[in-house]
């Protein structure tokens, strides 16, 4: 069999791979939602904007999912699961937590994309959680902050890319290769 074919190809195991991730990360959307407020408000307070430094964890999901099962779609899928778990859960957001899961989870699955599927590094989780934090940056904006001023927006911006960068992005590479080092997971 063509090596493209089994590379791209979803087994079994990676569907219930992708799930499980996708379910975790979803069940750690659901604390984040309840935390999310009370810690990042008063970053928010001493800079507007700057409460997006922490909304990176919830793009855990794609991430995450992405580097464990390495598949294309897998961003998506991951995103997607999660956030429907934290909306049937209950969340603070409703429906339109899914409409953030498929847009944060393409953000991701387009660097993956980009980097056609091949580099699972560091650098591709620190470039595809910037890409999910564009994402969700600019859905947040449009959606959320569409009268606010420049200076707001830049500040938000930018926060939520760097917060894809490293806590969704580098993140999830650290929990991988820690998942690796203890022998859970080959690669």
């Amino acid at each position: 069999m063509n090596t493209a074919v089994n590379r791209f190809s979803w087994r079994p195991r990676d569907i219930v791979l992708a799930s499980v991730v996708g379910v975790v990360s979803g069940g750690l959307f659901v604390l984040w939602n309840i935390a999310n407020v009370p810690l990042l408000e008063p970053l928010g307070a001493v800079l507007p904007g700057f409460q997006a430094l922490g909304h990176g964890v919830w793009l855990v999901g794609g991430l995450l999912t992405a580097l464990v099962v390495r598949k294309p779609g897998a961003a998506l899928y991951g995103e997607i699961l999660a956030s429907t778990v934290s909306a049937l859960v209950g969340n603070q957001w409703g429906v339109i937590t899914l409409v953030y899961g498929a847009v944060q989870g393409l953000g991701a699955e387009l660097i993956f994309a980009l980097f056609a599927y091949r580099a699972w590094g560091w650098i591709a989780a620190l470039v595809a959680g910037a890409g999910s934090g564009v994402a969700m940056g600019a859905l947040d904006l449009a959606l959320y902050y569409a009268g606010a001023g420049t200076a707001f927006m830049t500040i938000y911006g930018i926060s939520s890319v760097a917060s894809g960068a490293l806590l969704a992005g580098l993140g999830s590479w650290a929990i991988t290769r820690g998942l690796v080092r203890a022998g859970a997971l080959r690669q």
